[in-house]
């Protein structure tokens, strides 16, 4: 069962109300900066509409504060998006969490929570996997006959299962088997994977990056599916177009609940 949205009010918000785009959070700079400008696509995407980033953790500022901000701005609504590809710990838990504690202070503030980026009801959104095919094209690999996509890794066996229809939608569309790697929490890991698929007789195998920051985790792929004779690595989403339009998508979805 999916995620409820969480609102303050029964009725859902309009199609303006300012966008507050709530992203894991991380040490790593580049993982911040690669928010922003996920911030800034969505934001040129939306002509006059507010987008704003946050972070759950350390990054400032947090969603309880942007909420809080926007509530003493004069704001009566927001949507929240969620960049997480699953909708594991971290949406059941820290995103109600922060939203609750903005209503202390803001109880006048209508928030609606959006789906993850990651599949929602099962469904795998076609520019989630437009975005993923964009980063695979940009690392060149050429022909391949197997690819791995290669996620952070989570405990939640319904995560996994989500990550999972991904690996599935994308077989199909390149007509390749593919097989789910975790960066932690999981096995198998990316090398061991590419290793497996390479054992079976795929001779180029890819690893397609399911990640929408750059960081420690995605740095240890590059670095295991390498060594394990991988012909290519993607980069994280980022701020692919196409993951831009799912974010417009997700709220758009949010506004007519």
């Amino acid at each position: 069962m999916r995620p409820a949205p969480l609102t303050t009010s029964t009725s859902g918000v309009g199609p303006c109300a300012p966008v507050v785009l709530v992203a894991h959070g991380s040490r790593d700079p580049r993982a911040a900066e690669a928010t922003r400008a996920l911030a800034r696509a969505v934001s040129a995407a939306r002509p006059g509409g507010v987008v704003l980033p946050s972070w759950l953790d350390h990054t400032e500022p947090g969603p309880t504060t942007v909420l809080r901000d926007l509530a003493a701005a004069g704001h009566s609504e927001a949507v929240l998006v969620p960049l997480l590809l699953t909708a594991a710990y971290h949406r059941r838990v820290d995103v109600p969490a922060a939203v609750a504690a903005a209503r202390e202070t803001a109880p006048e503030l209508t928030v609606r929570v959006t789906e993850v980026l990651g599949p929602a009801d099962g469904v795998v959104d076609a520019r989630l996997l437009a975005g993923l095919r964009r980063r695979l094209a940009e690392a060149g690999p050429g022909g391949i006959d197997a690819l791995v996509l290669a996620a952070a890794g989570t405990r939640d066996p319904r995560a996994r299962a989500s990550v999972g229809r991904v690996a599935a939608a994308l077989a199909g569309e390149l007509a390749v088997p593919c097989r789910v790697s975790y960066a932690s929490a999981a096995p198998p890991g990316a090398g061991a994977a590419v290793t497996r698929l390479r054992s079976a007789g795929a001779r180029r195998v890819a690893v397609a990056g399911y990640f929408l920051a750059p960081g420690l985790f995605h740095d240890a792929v590059v670095s295991a599916a390498r060594e394990a004779g991988a012909v290519a690595v993607s980069g994280p989403l980022t701020d692919a177009p196409e993951l831009a339009e799912l974010v417009l998508r997700r709220v758009h979805e949010a506004a007519r609940l």
